[in-house]
């Protein structure tokens, strides 16, 4: 499509006239307009157009200057829009869809309330909650950024104060005031901006450009991953001290600990999906809100994973995407855009449920997929092109003798080796793509102690650090703590290899299956649900630190979390099986997913 013309408008425009004056409603949608495509000049004759269709095409931005004022409803579902501040050129705006935008955030939606104070409905449902929280955060921080003020003024002589606030206070203020959950840092620092701009200009003072640098820019967190929060160390003798913070009802089965769209590996995150039944919920662990929510009917989610990809746009701009991968009964998986909020891709994987996946570490498009076929299968996602569609393709078939439960990456070579804890143990896969064969069966299988364990189902696996791997299920009431280095040097070239056992951590003393255990490599700590509704909490840092000793008894966790029960007069006590534990990177946050569809967060204080 090439730029409008005023005859187009008049044949797509409502009432049918040859003048554009008189045109009250206008549908655009469908045309692959680009956004140089809108000529202000043109439309500005629009004098008397009310509602606008940009559906279905290919707009990064809306013009500043379009001209029209009595504009009250506006259609740009389904574009690349990456900015809404040119809207508050529609006053007047009443109603307003934005769905299918990829890049717009929930501090995007939260800008549209704030610029557009007489909007009723976006996309479809009432406006009036979001238009509420926009008045609360708005009079806060007003306030804060006042007081910022008045503090910063207080402590500037009289011959350097205007010097001093036309170079430093716009940049200060958006450093220094800060309120809110992180997931609306990107409003609340654009309404600093404006707030302590406006100040400034009050005490007829101008703000250098300069000050510019510091502005926050249009990129998500998913193409500049947060900085990592202040520092949350304790000594290592002092026990961890976490508090119970939210419920969530949600339908969880398995979690996966992200930054706010960014990539799992290294991100700094307090935002935390969960699937189960036919949902999937990204929840913000500050607040327990679910930030975004997708349904499939008919489907069961088992598990979930994330990923960041680089997309280039229509335009040919870079920008980073992240991408929520789901899969459950079906055998399908679902490629989900988060932010929103739709499926840009199916995979139709395997012939039986799928019970887990998980992303490399090192190749972002690289998917592991575990199935109830006995299968795992290593999948290239692709990036997605401009119409945001995926093309998948199969990389390679590993072979398992029993059901596959949990996957996990080598750390030291995760390009090499795929550790898998299967109904029948723990095994181990060449994953290396150089290698000819394109299926293959199991390389190792790993032996712990006494010729019963050796069969015995593996349901928890992840790495603590490179070396050390922690094991669930190879034996009642412990978690195994194993060196993969040390276990691999003894290998030769035997087909079943015992594990160099390194420590074992006391834990439920359950027969019950399937509590998955989670670690946070950085900060040395274990975690593991029980069927009790507890939240077992291991600091193993001395392990891991500490020159191998003879195996004593197992170690006590450093704290059992209890699970949060209700208070309300008459409200029965429940007994709930805590089955996923998962925790951020910097350990912030642990989220605990039950049987009962409850999500638990703690935040550690």
């Amino acid at each position: 499509m090439g730029p409008l013309s005023a005859r187009l408008l008049m044949q797509r425009g409502r009432p049918k006239s040859d003048r554009l004056g008189k045109i009250r409603s206008l549908d655009l949608s469908g045309l692959k307009l680009l956004s140089e495509h809108l000529d202000p000049k043109l439309l500005s004759r629009l004098t008397q157009l009310q509602e606008l269709d940009l559906s279905n095409n290919q707009l990064e931005t809306l013009p500043a200057n379009l001209g029209l004022s009595h504009l009250r409803i506006l259609r740009c579902a389904n574009n690349q829009l990456g900015d809404v501040t040119t809207l508050c050129q529609f006053p007047q705006l009443e109603e307003l869809s934005l769905e299918g935008n990829p890049f717009l955030t929930v501090s995007d939606n939260l800008k549209v309330s704030f610029l557009l104070p007489k909007l009723r409905k976006v996309n479809g449902k009432d406006a009036s909650s979001t238009s509420s929280q926009v008045e609360s955060l708005n009079r806060e921080l007003t306030s804060r950024v006042t007081a910022h003020w008045e503090k910063f003024m207080a402590t500037l002589s009289p011959e350097e104060e205007a010097e001093k606030a036309q170079e430093d206070f716009v940049r200060s203020a958006i450093r220094d005031v800060r309120y809110g959950p992180e997931s609306l840092s990107e409003f609340t620092q654009w309404r600093v901006r404006m707030i302590s701009e406006e100040l400034v200009a009050s005490s007829g003072i101008q703000v250098h450009e300069a000050d510019s640098l510091e502005r926050p820019s249009k990129a998500t967190a998913a193409q500049e991953p947060r900085a990592k929060p202040g520092a949350l160390k304790r000594p290592d003798d002092v026990p961890l001290n976490l508090s119970p913070n939210k419920r969530v009802c949600t339908a969880p089965v398995e979690g996966s600990p992200v930054g706010s769209d960014d990539r799992h590996v290294g991100a700094t995150s307090q935002t935390v999906a969960t699937c189960g039944g036919e949902a999937v919920c990204v929840i913000d662990c500050q607040t327990g809100i679910v930030l975004h929510k997708y349904k499939a009917p008919g489907e069961e989610f088992f598990s979930v994973a994330w990923t960041a990809l680089m997309v280039v746009t229509q335009a040919g701009h870079k920008k980073r995407w992240s991408v929520l991968a789901a899969a459950g009964l079906r055998g399908l998986v679902r490629l989900l855009h988060v932010r929103a909020g739709f499926c840009c891709g199916v995979i139709r994987a395997h012939k039986k449920a799928i019970a887990t996946l998980c992303f490399s570490p090192t190749h972002e498009t690289h998917l592991f997929t575990a199935s109830y076929d006995k299968r795992i299968i290593l999948w290239d996602i692709g990036v997605p092109n401009h119409d945001y569609e995926f093309q998948a393709s199969q990389l390679l078939t590993l072979d398992t003798t029993s059901i596959p439960l949990r996957l996990c990456p080598v750390a030291s070579c995760p390009d090499a080796y795929l550790l898998a804890g299967c109904e029948g143990g723990c095994c181990c896969w060449d994953v290396r793509l150089d290698q000819p064969q394109k299926r293959r069966v199991c390389d190792v299988e790993f032996v712990f102690e006494g010729s019963e364990a050796s069969r015995r189902r593996v349901d928890g696996l992840a790495f603590v650090n490179d070396d050390v791997v922690a094991s669930k299920g190879n034996g009642l009431g412990t978690i195994c703590l194993w060196s993969w280095s040390q276990t691999w040097l003894g290998r030769g070239s035997q087909s079943m290899v015992a594990v160099v056992v390194l420590a074992r951590l006391q834990w439920s003393h359950t027969e019950l299956a399937y509590f998955s255990l989670s670690a946070c490599p950085d900060e040395g700590i274990v975690l593991c649900g029980d069927e009790e509704g507890n939240v077992w909490v291991y600091d193993i840092k001395h392990i891991l630190t500490q020159q191998p000793l003879p195996l004593a008894a197992p170690q006590a966790p450093t704290q059992i979390l209890k699970w949060p029960q209700p208070r309300a007069l008459g409200q029965a006590v429940t007994k709930t099986m805590v089955n996923t534990v998962v925790a951020n990177p910097t350990f912030t946050y642990l989220t605990a997913l039950t049987d009962s569809n409850i999500v638990a967060i703690w935040r550690k204080h």
